[in-house]
């Protein structure tokens, strides 16, 4: 419900209430806008615009004919609901009075029960009776915040923002980290990321979005000076787990979130993940690990991330990719090229320059 008022803040709306398996939105007349603000709300199943009638068989029937002349179709099927046993007519009673009075009104409508144009649902409850004819899918999941805190690894591709909605999807209250390495990548390649996170607020909790820039340019200025090349991008990729690490103990977030799908490319494979996640004790959530490329970009499309993602402009893990990057390292190799670098100095000057920028949709 705290979602639901912070993504119609701007449209004017009634009460909302709950009761058992329902929220109630009292509407200004104005239904189709809210209905579309929540389409993008997770937890919601479905939406409907309803009418609401008195626990009076007369005026359920009277809601009844005013619901099904704006509802387009032939054949039609009534199905009741009484969560409110203190009605005196059962749910089959029900459903034959409401059926019976509709095709004397309605001449031009049929009963099919098993294939209708439109179902009229009737719910008795407490609060009176409800009447609806149309669902309108919503995304479901569970309500953003219910799940705890995550730190999102959020880059300026496709996959990143495509993980952090799908954890969003399963209740996680996200915040980003985005590594930024200037001048090798450009303040278009930053506002780009600040966009992607921007859209992202729409469905994290209570709307809002806390973006972290970590400052990352003397890691890879020493990444290129180490005996590795090949190694590279495994190294870049440790100092990320390992500054998100902290980060994230320190905003108490509970898990770290990548866009990593299995195979990818080279930083993606089985070896690489092992070696890489070894920096850390922190659970990694990857939720786009078994998915195909064009899964994730129809996602993408979905959300509305997608033509942002595929801007031209490069973020730090594109910059200074070898020609020939291990698919396969192993955990002693980098050992022992991090043994060239100050890995603690390092992640102390990244976190101590890191800046928050506080996004709202």
């Amino acid at each position: 419900m705290t979602n639901m008022r912070s993504r119609l803040a701007d449209l004017p709306h009634g009460r909302i209430t709950k009761t058992f398996g329902r929220i109630y939105l009292e509407t200004k007349g104005n239904w189709a806008a809210l209905a579309q603000r929540l389409q993008g709300v997770f937890g919601i199943v479905s939406v409907s615009p309803v009418l609401k009638r008195e626990l009076d068989l007369d005026q359920i029937k009277e809601g009844a004919a005013l619901v099904i002349q704006d509802t387009p179709g032939q054949t039609f099927k009534v199905e009741a609901r009484r969560p409110n046993k203190a009605f005196p007519l059962t749910s089959p009673e029900l459903c034959n009075a409401l059926g019976g009075h509709l095709l004397r009104n309605f001449p031009h409508l049929k009963v099919d029960v098993h294939n209708p144009d439109f179902v009229l649902n009737v719910e008795i409850r407490q609060e009176g009776a409800f009447l609806y004819s149309q669902v309108i899918p919503c995304l479901g999941g569970l309500p953003a915040g219910s799940s705890g805190k995550g730190l999102l690894l959020l880059s300026g591709g496709i996959d990143s923002p495509v993980a952090g909605f799908l954890s969003m999807k399963r209740g996680v209250t996200i915040e980003g980290l985005h590594f930024y390495s200037y001048p090798f990548t450009s303040e278009r390649s930053k506002a780009k990321v600040v966009d992607l996170a921007t859209r992202l607020a729409a469905y994290n909790a209570k709307g809002s979005f806390k973006l972290w820039i970590a400052y990352f340019t003397e890691i890879q200025k020493a990444l290129q000076k180490t005996s590795y090349p090949t190694l590279s991008i495994t190294l870049m990729r440790r100092f990320m787990l390992r500054i998100a690490t902290q980060l994230a103990e320190r905003e108490q977030a509970l898990a770290l979130i990548t866009g990593d799908s299995l195979g990818q490319v080279a930083s993606q494979t089985m070896e690489s993940i092992h070696v890489i996640n070894a920096v850390t004790t922190t659970p990694v959530f990857r939720p786009l690990i078994g998915m195909d490329k064009q899964e994730i970009i129809d996602v993408a499309y979905k959300i509305g991330t997608y033509e942002t993602s595929i801007q031209p402009y490069d973020d730090c893990c594109t910059v200074f990719v070898p020609k020939n990057p291990a698919t396969r390292p192993r955990l002693d190799q980098v050992l022992e090229a991090e043994r060239e670098l100050d890995v603690e100095g390092l992640v102390s000057e990244a976190i101590a320059k890191t800046e928050l920028v506080q996004l709202k949709a």
